[in-house]
């Protein structure tokens, strides 16, 4: 009796203190995600006041939590989207993965963490956060932009590459070897294959077979089905992830919109719960020795996606402002990283502390990118056509002027002007308009 009333206690107390944090981040306007892993760093092993009792039930949390991430964000997607995405935006993607997963595995590799590391500290840096970005993109209003159709397609070809990623890795740190590594990717790639072709043509039945006009049916049925495909897929060593992944993906029309509408609160739930567990996992102690190269890692990778944002716009026909727009908004890391990072944990230890570190800057960070790198490049094109003019010719500076008058060039008239843009300057422009 005693274990379960301290079991109810830690677990309340977990629950309402998450409750408090998520409203905090929201008056700040900051993802609850990094606050989530600070609280998980304080009732961890050698926090402030570590949890015994309810560390099992967190544990399963943690599981479903994932689960449900992936779930949910597999009914954000149809088959023929994915698909569609593959085919205009695997170039991006390609650009995407050489330059983000290149960073983490050099990084594994100079501190000396052999293969496996390196590929688990690849994945770390080469995801970004679909649930960071999006709600970034909602509080920022851009999500009308020209860019967001390309922010969103680098995103999905990123979701839809764990299905090949996280069964490699979890190969990998079971130790099956070369031929056992690649019977799970085999696996892999023929159940997406398979799961994408019944979704694109028989999408419809399976949706009203799961279907239900009871939400408690619905429920039952989704979440039931979910649960079971993911242990499936545990057990063929294709990870759970994906297979809550593929669930969603072979959901469509109301019976996606309804499981979704059901399902929110559970996720956000134990998708806290995830993010807590994974900072219980961790000890403090370890984090100060590891922030200079977390921080070095993640202002390597802060450039690259820039980079890859501004890339993928610009093949996309995207003008200026809205390439360097879409670089600043795939900056942030979060939940892949971390789902990535906690799969890793067990065999390379090394990785929880680092990885904790990289993803609360990159958190942070995100946001910040996503609201000032478009600005503060237009201002310094501003000044260094304002410069130019001077150091020239009479002649010369009445053509630099005209360069950087108000609404033309790549800036607002207000960047041409040599100041950091107001909130007016930075609305979007509406859709179908040409960008500069």
């Amino acid at each position: 009796m005693h274990d379960t009333t301290a079991l109810l206690v830690e677990l309340g107390s977990v629950i309402l203190g998450l409750g408090i944090i998520g409203r905090f981040a929201g008056r700040i306007g900051l993802s609850p995600i990094p606050l989530y892993l600070l609280a998980g760093l304080a009732f961890g092993e050698g926090g402030l006041l570590p949890l015994g009792a309810s560390e099992e039930f967190t544990a399963v949390g943690a599981e479903i939590g994932v689960i449900l991430l992936l779930l949910l964000l597999g009914l954000e997607y149809s088959a023929s989207e994915l698909v569609t995405s593959l085919k205009t935006q695997y170039p991006s993607g390609a650009v995407d993965f050489f330059l983000n997963a290149t960073p983490g595995a050099v990084a594994a590799l100079l501190l000396g963490w052999g293969p496996v590391g390196a590929v688990a500290l690849a994945g770390v840096t080469w995801i970004s956060s679909s649930g960071v970005i999006a709600k970034v993109m909602t509080d920022l209003g851009r999500l009308g932009n020209r860019e967001t159709p390309v922010i969103l397609g680098v995103l999905v070809i990123e979701d839809l590459s764990m299905a090949v990623y996280l069964p490699l890795l979890t190969a990998m740190l079971a130790g099956v070897g070369l031929a056992g590594g690649s019977i799970a990717l085999l696996i892999a790639l023929g159940t997406v294959g398979f799961v994408l072709y019944l979704a694109l043509r028989h999408g419809r039945l399976i949706s009203r077979a799961v279907s239900s006009d009871n939400p408690e049916m619905l429920l039952l049925v989704v979440l039931g089905l979910t649960v079971l495909v993911a242990g499936v897929a545990q057990q063929l060593q294709v990870s759970a992830a994906v297979g809550a992944f593929l669930v969603g993906i072979a959901l469509s029309g109301e019976v996606a919109e309804g499981a979704r509408k059901l399902l929110m609160p559970l996720r956000d739930l134990f998708a806290a719960v995830f993010f807590v567990f994974f900072g219980l996992s961790t000890n403090p102690a370890e984090i100060p020795p590891v922030l200079l190269p977390a921080a070095l890692l993640a202002v390597v990778t802060v450039l690259t996606k820039i980079f890859t944002g501004w890339y993928a716009a610009r093949r996309a026909g995207i003008g200026s402002r809205g390439r360097w727009r879409a670089g600043g908004t795939l900056v942030a890391r979060g939940e892949f990283s971390i789902v990535i990072a906690g799969l890793a944990v067990a065999t390379e230890p090394r990785i929880g502390p680092i990885a904790t570190a990289y993803v609360l800057i990159l958190v942070i960070v995100g946001p910040l990118t996503a609201r000032w790198t478009q600005p503060v490049v237009a201002r310094i094109q501003g000044l260094r056509g304002r410069g130019e003019g001077k150091s020239g010719t009479a002649g010369e500076a009445g053509t630099a002027g005209v360069t950087v008058a108000p609404g033309a060039g790549t800036g607002t008239g207000a960047e041409a002007k040599g100041r950091m843009p107001s909130h007016d300057d930075l609305t979007p422009e509406p859709v179908g308009e040409p960008r500069d």
